[in-house]
């Protein structure tokens, strides 16, 4: 459903939790009249959520909140960034991917950009050491998932003989101050050609030349692990770990109730650290055993 402009996502059945569809990469301007919006929609909703914007990390409303996190790097040109602020070891895999014959373009949305991301998406049933939930998708199931926010978004192909080995879709906030990298896979095959490295470096290029002074790339840290590959990979690109406001107002007596047990997070996020890492060892062990070709992406 449409509020104050905004496409809005509610999912829950005991605790029915609304948030903006496109969460970390658009904000809520006015927080008050999406409220009564929400009050007069007619749907049921017991609580809403929505994080504060990436260049305001102190709270502004008064409204019950937690901290959340965001990766994200300051950009001023890209030179800066290629000079100055990452590590020696990212700089020269963005080279590796150009000496090995990968080549980076910004790319239309088409049927060749999505029978390539489909490809992209297919090639493994695991990433990060857990279920890829768009593996098994079908061409226009992608095409479909692919197409949100196109007035906001750019796409970043990275190609290697002419073929879509990796892709960003970078998407645009409502006020240029961001654009968070909704999508961002390559193919674990070409992992030796670091098309990765390869994508963030054209990323930080295409928000510099938009004057767009940050780029998002999702959480740093997830719930409590700290520290992952993937963390450590943003962190030698520069990225940095920047906490900002998640406010979460009650609409009914469930919505109060849910969030004073806790009921807003997920299950696995209130478990001991400890043991949510011993799980996700086992679960790894798992899948190498039944994916003997399992490898990491980063």
């Amino acid at each position: 459903m449409h509020i104050c402009g905004k496409e809005i996502r509610v999912h829950g059945k005991l605790c029915r939790i609304a948030r903006l569809d496109a969460d970390w990469y658009k904000f809520v301007d006015d927080p008050a009249s999406m409220l009564d919006g929400l009050k007069k929609s007619g749907k049921r909703i017991d609580l809403f959520t929505f994080l504060q914007k990436p260049n305001e990390t102190q709270p502004k409303y008064d409204y019950p909140m937690e901290l959340d996190n965001l990766a994200i790097l300051s950009i001023s040109t890209f030179d800066e960034w290629w000079n100055k602020q990452i590590g020696f070891k990212a700089r020269n895999k963005a080279k590796q991917a150009q000496k090995k014959g990968v080549t980076i373009r910004e790319v239309p949305f088409d049927d060749d950009l999505v029978r390539g991301i489909w490809e992209i998406y297919n090639e493994t049933p695991i990433r990060q050491g857990r279920r890829f939930p768009h593996y098994g998708k079908s061409f226009e199931a992608v095409r479909r998932m692919s197409a949100t926010y196109l007035d906001s978004s750019v796409f970043i192909g990275a190609f290697f003989e002419e073929k879509l080995i990796g892709f960003i879709k970078l998407t645009m906030d409502d006020d240029g101050i961001q654009a968070g990298m909704m999508h961002i896979v390559s193919m674990i095959k070409h992992r030796d050609k670091a098309p990765t490295n390869a994508l963030v470096a054209q990323a930080v290029r295409s928000c510099a030349d938009r004057g767009i002074p940050n780029l998002v790339y999702s959480h740093f840290s997830y719930g409590k692990k700290e520290r992952s590959s993937l963390s450590d990979f943003k962190e030698r690109n520069a990225f940095k770990k920047v906490e900002l406001p998640r406010y979460y107002i009650p609409l009914t007596s469930v919505g109060r109730v849910a969030y004073r047990l806790g009921l807003h997070r997920k299950f696995i996020d209130r478990l001991p650290e400890p043991l949510v890492a011993k799980a996700r060892d086992l679960r790894y062990s798992w899948y190498k055993r039944r994916f003997p070709t399992l490898e990491q992406d980063i």
